[in-house]
């Protein structure tokens, strides 16, 4: 059984920045933390636009490992990160929880989506290094 904190990366739709931070923390962090997305109400499909960004930049085929699920998909997670929901953010149980206040680049065109995926980039690894260090306590 595994002793790595969970963290859930929720946003509403659960179709694009949420999917991009769980495919990086499941990249860049696994070795801290196990990465779970959801979110209040999920689309049918991630984000054809985070999809090819992603296979692009990392190799990594979401579509293939990821699928948009809601909250009740989640196992009990001990880190909560909100996107930047611009509504009611969906509220979990959870030990310690924080907002990255990110804007959802869906519509617009690469450039933004570039923008959002190196920030949660920056953003995985600082809470992969916070959670390493012990400074998120669970």
């Amino acid at each position: 059984m595994s002793t790595k904190p969970k963290v859930a990366f929720v946003c509403v739709h659960n179709a694009c920045r949420s999917q991009i931070a769980e495919a990086l923390g499941r990249r860049l962090a696994a070795d801290v933390f196990e990465s779970f997305s959801a979110g209040t109400q999920a689309r049918p499909r991630i984000n054809a636009d985070a999809v090819r960004l992603m296979k692009q930049r990392y190799g990594i085929d979401m579509e293939a490992t990821q699928r948009s699920k809601t909250l009740e998909a989640l196992p009990p997670v001990d880190v909560v990160v909100t996107m930047g929901c611009n509504v009611q953010c969906p509220a979990l149980p959870c030990a310690f929880r924080e907002d990255w206040g990110l804007e959802d680049p869906t519509g617009r065109g690469d450039e933004a989506f570039h923008a959002v995926i190196d920030a949660i980039e920056a953003r995985v690894l600082d809470l992969r290094r916070r959670l390493r260090q012990g400074e998120i306590q669970r």
